[in-house]
């Protein structure tokens, strides 16, 4: 066995969060899309299960049985209720560690489809999606990486409005931003969001209807988030005041952000000009949609 799979990045073009419940978790509404950037998993054969970490964000990451890959495997042996032949796995990680792109979910999902490949070709996608659930509340949502409306608590999965490939640029300013914490300062501030569906056409035709949409939506966490880590507001503002740039928004809990483009030449320009004024900012030119099988 030897074999790899894409990981990508999860954006959440909008994030609506209500009030949190008896249990302490939030109901979200959210429109999730995937980039064509992001990680890349692997399995292996091996006389035990392990796992190993490169590439530029190695050093954030842990390989113990904390590590949602590490999970994700003893999740889906836990599932099969049967022995398995030992296995490795490889995470080359070049997302931001807690950034708000889901990179620890997205990886975890790509291990889940790996395994199930490999090791346990019946396991129906139901189960699959089940195991992906307990992960975390982008478990579900990030294990088939295709654009999705999540509500609940994040496992109930709506399809959603079909949309055309987006030209977009992921800007974060290199600060991890802890979610706990900014849902700390969310619940501290009681400005809970609504989380009906928002009306929505069935599809859209370009970039530019989907930002317009897009413009009556919004994420409760950002004002949050950038409380929490202030060169969040920078990047924002920054994308905001661009010419190329359709939308500005926060994904996820931060800090990275995203600027929605009206096509690939308007991103690469982008791109350019963020890159001179902050050489310090990891700055990617991606397009959303999903799924994506492999890398561009």
């Amino acid at each position: 066995m030897a074999k790899t799979a894409f990981a990508p990045a999860k954006v959440n073009l909008f994030l609506h969060v209500g009030a949190p419940g008896p249990d302490g978790y939030h109901p979200i509404c959210s429109l999730m899309a995937f980039a064509d950037v992001g990680d890349r998993v692997g399995a292996y054969d091996s006389e035990a299960l392990d796992l190993s970490i490169r590439g530029p964000f190695a050093a954030e990451l842990g390989v113990g049985d904390d590590n949602l890959v590490m999970k994700a495997a003893r999740a889906l042996i836990a599932e099969m209720k049967r022995p398995v032949r030992p296995f490795g796995i490889s995470l080359d990680k070049r997302l931001p560690v807690a950034a708000g792109l889901g990179g620890g979910s997205s990886d975890a999902g790509a291990v889940l489809r790996l395994l199930r490949e490999a090791i346990a070709p019946e396991m129906e996608d139901e189960r699959l999606e089940a195991v992906a659930a307990r992960l975390g509340a982008d478990g579900a949502a990030c294990l088939w990486g295709r654009p999705v409306l999540a509500l609940g608590r994040g496992e109930r999965l709506n399809p959603a409005p079909r949309m055309p490939v987006i030209d977009a640029v992921l800007v974060n300013p290199g600060v991890p931003v802890s979610t706990a914490e900014v849902y700390r300062r969310f619940d501290a501030t009681r400005r809970f969001g609504d989380v009906t569906p928002p009306p929505a056409p069935d599809e859209f035709e370009d970039a530019r209807e989907v930002a317009a949409w897009l413009a009556g939506a919004r994420n409760d966490l950002e004002p949050a988030a950038i409380a929490v880590a202030p060169p969040v507001g920078a990047v924002l503002q920054t994308l905001a005041g661009e010419p190329e740039c359709l939308l500005a928004r926060v994904s996820g809990s931060g800090g990275t952000c995203f600027g929605l483009c009206a096509s690939d030449i308007e991103a690469e320009g982008l791109v350019e000009r963020l890159q001179a004024i902050a050489p310090a900012w990891w700055v990617r030119r991606c397009r959303l949609g999903g799924p994506w099988n492999e890398p561009a």
